[in-house]
């Protein structure tokens, strides 16, 4: 019988403590045990953790402290770096963070953004929890997690996210987001999609574009190798994404994620974060602009 209010005595005196303080308890800067480590090597050791994939317990070893340590600091610097936002191509000091801002700066800056899902395996959820299937993706026919990647034409990251199980239709993930809303707001954005993104070509066909149709088994010779044109090209202007997605298959979390499921939105962002900022400083492709050239210097 104690055993059962307890629960309820303690949770009681925090609502009577807190309305007495006025608020949540807060804590003063510094307060509580101090770090083994300074925060460079907490940094360092969440980079290694996040590219190599080391257990907690090895980088201990390395550092000579508890992994318990290690744990806390990949813990406090991790949900930092999946913060940050993603970095914008020859605009230093400028990050993206939502669909919004990636939206914005496209209809600004003129570009043509590539959309694609990817999928990562994770752990099978135990036997009798709630929502068990959701993770069971038809494609991969394995427990996996979803995400969406939002690229220019040279494959640089400007936006990966929209996290969600794998059983979800790539379509409809992005829909939950608010991407339609998105391209009625922004009519002058346009996007190369794959097959998975039919409907939204279908909404927005001024915008979007998906690969086209197979045409009926009696359709005309030039009507079949019109399509198979059209769906060569298509495909050459919308492999830059994948390309984007496979750097992120590089990092070693995001090959095969082994940690908490609810981990993984955060360790995503974090990973595509990093990467973005490598990807923000290739050189910007432009096409010379005509120039005018005399013939012939004219001396007066």
């Amino acid at each position: 019988m104690l055993e059962e209010l307890a629960p309820k005595w303690q949770a009681a005196r925090e609502s009577a403590l807190r309305e007495r303080r006025g608020g949540q308890r807060r804590r003063a800067i510094g307060a509580g045990p101090k770090q083994r480590l300074v925060f460079v090597d907490r940094l360092l050791i969440t980079l290694v953790h996040l590219r190599l994939g080391l257990p907690h317990a090895a980088l201990a070893q390395l550092y000579g402290v508890d992994r318990s340590t290690v744990s806390a600091a990949v813990r406090e610097i991790r949900p930092l770096l999946a913060a940050r936002g993603f970095a914008v191509p020859d605009r230093p000091g400028l990050r993206l963070r939502t669909l919004e801002d990636v939206f914005a700066y496209a209809e600004a800056e003129g570009v043509d953004l590539r959309i694609d899902g990817t999928e990562v395996q994770v752990r099978r959820p135990r036997a009798g929890r709630p929502g068990r299937k959701a993770f069971v993706s038809g494609k991969k026919k394995q427990n996996t997690v979803k995400t969406t990647t939002f690229s220019d034409t040279q494959g640089r990251t400007l936006f990966s996210g929209v996290v969600r199980p794998g059983r979800m239709h790539d379509q409809t993930a992005v829909r939950t987001e608010g991407i339609a809303e998105q391209f009625r707001w922004r009519p002058k954005v346009k996007a190369e999609v794959d097959e998975g993104y039919r409907g939204l070509a279908n909404e927005f066909p001024a915008q979007v574009s998906a690969p086209p149709k197979k045409p009926k088994d009696d359709a005309p010779l030039g009507e079949c190798h019109a399509w198979r044109e059209q769906r060569r090209r298509q495909p050459s202007r919308r492999i830059c994404v994948e390309h984007t997605n496979a750097e992120y298959k590089q990092w070693r979390p995001l090959q095969r994620f082994t940690g908490r499921r609810e981990n993984y939105a955060e360790t995503h962002q974090a990973i595509a974060g990093l990467v973005s900022d490598r990807s923000a400083r290739r050189a910007t492709l432009r096409k010379p602009g005509t120039e005018l050239v005399l013939a012939r210097q004219v001396t007066c």
